[in-house]
């Protein structure tokens, strides 16, 4: 087996990270230097859910597992990239959008919402991101998938002050099965390759809610 190709689906942690509102904003400074210590080091002050990154069951559940309790067999598998391009803001991926891929996913599947929001990062539309609606989760929870990700900041609306939502309701379902979320994908249309080896490997921090994720889709051949 060879990797032919590797594409880098995570975003990069720096200053003008953007994130999720009243989330801890990405700080670095420099720790040590190389004119005065002989070596560079940095200091990194950021949330949890800085960047891509991958929150787990604690993250909405008292009695969830922690991210580094989590069985790693969660964070790779073979990828099912749903294409959901063309929803309005603010708009659910229902399961009808869904039902055309279920044949595909089961058990180790990773799926990936392709919503194509990654176009607006860094703007206030980022906010306004499509969601996965309860029908939908429900319908590939129901397949046994425990990895759902996607290219914007929230599997649930994301509210302000014009749109309350409605809680989090995806983030719980999928929490009380032991599943993961990991959001904040960019450079899907990318993957252009079919059966992609999907990884978002998190940080090991001990009895955090979440961290952040090096996501890549890899494609392989014999």
């Amino acid at each position: 087996m060879h990797i032919r190709r590797v594409v880098d689906l995570s975003l990069a942690i720096d200053a003008d990270t953007q994130v999720y509102p009243g989330d801890p904003h990405v700080r670095f400074a420099p720790a040590a230097t190389i004119d005065k210590d002989g070596f560079n080091l940095l200091s990194v002050e950021m949330g949890s859910q800085s960047g891509t990154n991958c929150d787990a069951p604690y993250h909405f559940l008292d009695g969830g597992a922690r991210i580094d309790e989590l069985d790693l067999s969660l964070f790779a598998g073979r990828g099912v990239i749903i294409d959901v391009r063309g929803k309005l803001p603010r708009t659910s991926i229902q399961a009808a959008d869904v039902q055309p891929y279920l044949d595909k996913v089961g058990p180790g599947t990773i799926v990936v919402f392709h919503t194509g929001w990654p176009a607006y990062y860094g703007t206030a539309k980022y906010f306004d991101h499509p969601f996965v609606g309860v029908d939908a989760c429900r319908a590939l929870l129901e397949r046994g998938v425990k990895t759902f990700c996607l290219d914007t900041l929230n599997i649930d609306e994301t509210p302000d002050d014009d749109h309350p939502g409605t809680g989090f309701p995806v983030h719980r379902f999928i929490a009380q099965v032991g599943g993961v979320v990991v959001e904040n994908l960019t450079s899907l249309e990318q993957v252009d390759f079919t059966e992609p080896l999907i990884t978002v490997f998190p940080l090991r921090l001990t009895g955090a809610d979440g961290a952040p994720t090096r996501a890549v889709a890899m494609d392989l051949t014999s």
